[in-house]
């Protein structure tokens, strides 16, 4: 809940100032800022108070973030695919430990389909004489990790070049939230086989 919220205040952040300065800032960038930077940032009253206050949320929340990850770490036993989901750009502790929990053995999983299907990044349709009939099963799945990768795909793009590029072709082919799921779809499976194979993450496998 706490990641969702921080996540929702960082891009609202990140769109103002992307509307009113015509520049990007990185999640990075936003938990340093000063107030002295922001007052200059922003000539309107309105908005730097709107900014103070967006970074004064965010910065709870890292804090609260904080504190649930180590006393969760302190309760969990933690084993090697926590650690290796770890070499994943845009999966922190708290994702990690979302993802290692909801799944469970991962080797319940025969394919790496299986795997996506359940963490509902793709669609399951039914078809009859290879036509679309609907959508099946779309509140099957596990809606934590559904969530997760979405989450994951969001830092992701933000932190690799080729994630982004990825982002910003699909958004150009489709839209917005098609290309933030196809990415979520990439990590599920990332996260499939360094779970199952004990590996870590390289994008060259992702991207290319």
């Amino acid at each position: 809940m706490f990641v969702k919220q921080r996540t929702t205040q960082i891009l609202s952040l990140q769109s103002m100032i992307a509307r009113n300065k015509g520049v990007e800032q990185s999640a990075s960038a936003i938990a340093r800022f000063r107030d002295d930077f922001i007052n200059q940032m922003f000539d309107c009253p309105h908005l730097v108070s709107t900014a103070r206050h967006q970074i004064e949320t965010i910065r709870f929340l890292e804090k609260q973030i904080k504190d649930i990850e180590a006393e969760v770490e302190g309760i969990v036993e933690l084993d090697k695919a926590y650690q290796k989901l770890l070499s994943i750009p845009g999966i922190g502790r708290i994702l990690a430990m979302t993802i290692m929990l909801e799944v469970g053995d991962i080797g319940r999983f025969e394919t790496v389909g299986n795997y996506s299907s359940y963490c509902r990044c793709v669609k399951a349709q039914s078809t009859s004489n290879g036509k679309k009939k609907g959508n099946n099963n779309r509140k099957n799945g596990n809606r934590y990790l559904s969530w997760a990768y979405v989450e994951a795909a969001n830092h992701n793009k933000r932190s690799c070049p080729r994630a982004r590029k990825f982002v910003e072709r699909k958004t150009a082919e489709k839209n917005y939230t098609v290309a933030i799921k196809a990415l979520a779809n990439k990590l599920s499976k990332a996260s499939y086989f360094i779970m199952r194979d004990q590996t870590t993450y390289d994008p060259s496998l992702l991207f290319g």
